[in-house]
């Protein structure tokens, strides 16, 4: 079993193919929270690493019986320095302590050997005179296909070596994602299909028993009709979903990202949990997560048993 059938599993436990982005920043925590764990404020990167991980270990708590998975944008931790990303590296550590499967959002690559180092450094190991040891520790990365195969294969080796996975760009949910995205080819393909192919064929050889493959694809919720294209056309990969929420797309938009037994596909919410308590006026913030984690869930579900694609 390939993690993405793993996650797919815990989904259906769980019956909510939801992803928690863990984007959080400083401005994203109450004053009360910071206050009680900083009486002092916050003064320094140091600072604003430990109220981050804080928060997101509150978040962890609040969600991890009733959401799959997390993602942590790396680029909210990088801002913060060193300690930025100690408290990325906690994070990752205690979500998957608390059994949830974690999803380094990095958007890495590069030529081969270095494509290869940024494969160890958040899905594989790296080799030490001691023996190999795990830097980041995520389950799945997200990365960027731009480099073709010479950056990719590196990443497939290391899924099938570590039983991780990677989610490669493909359409994302940004406005201006078309400027590159929708360029068409000669042969009638936009370069978001070209890259689907190739993606489709580089997880051959990753496809676990179920048909899903541990190299899938990020296809934005934002372009309903493209992702269900994007489904017909890649049977064998696996959906992370951007774009519900803060971004605008809602349940019935992400309908036909899923295959017709409602598998294949998990989508995210960052802001619209991180923030929830700002909208639910005298709830804790863990609560009111937990709150909007578990409304999103029942919209999901009830968008796709709408049209036939109940969770099983």
């Amino acid at each position: 079993m390939n993690i993405m059938e793993k996650l797919a599993a815990r989904i259906s436990e769980l019956k909510n193919p939801t992803v928690a982005g863990l984007d959080t920043r400083i401005e994203y925590l109450p004053e009360s929270f910071v206050r009680s764990i900083l009486p002092q404020g916050i003064r320094s990167f140091e600072d604003a690493a430990e109220a981050v991980y804080q928060y997101n270990v509150r978040l962890v708590d609040a969600l991890c019986d009733i959401v799959p998975a997390v993602k942590v944008q790396v680029a909210y931790y990088e801002m913060y320095g060193p300690a930025g990303m100690t408290a990325f590296e906690k994070t990752i550590a205690y979500a998957r302590e608390k059994g949830m499967i974690v999803m380094a959002d990095v958007k890495r690559n590069d030529i081969g050997a270095t494509a290869a180092c940024y494969a160890d450094a958040f899905i594989g190991s790296t080799p030490l005179p001691c023996g190999a040891q795990r830097a980041f520790a995520a389950d799945i990365a997200t990365i960027n296909p731009y480099l073709g195969v010479d950056g990719v294969k590196p990443f497939a080796d290391a899924c099938a070596a570590n039983g991780t996975g990677v989610f490669v760009l493909v359409k994302t949910s940004n406005p201006s994602s078309g400027q590159l995205q929708d360029m068409r080819f000669e042969d009638g393909r936009t370069l978001y299909e070209a890259v689907a192919d190739l993606v489709e064929a580089w997880g051959e050889e990753t496809r676990g028993e179920t048909g899903y493959s541990a190299i899938g694809a990020v296809v934005g919720a934002t372009y309903p009709e493209q992702g269900t294209a994007l489904r017909a056309r890649m049977p064998h990969t696996f959906f992370l979903v951007p774009g519900y929420g803060a971004q605008g797309a809602t349940g019935t938009d992400i309908a036909g990202c899923f295959d017709a037994q409602g598998h294949g596909a998990i989508v995210n919410a960052s802001r619209s949990i991180l923030c929830a308590w700002k909208k639910r006026e005298g709830m804790a913030f863990d609560e009111a997560a937990r709150a909007e984690a578990l409304r999103m869930r029942e919209d999901l579900c009830s968008c796709l048993a709408a049209v036939g694609k109940a969770i099983r």
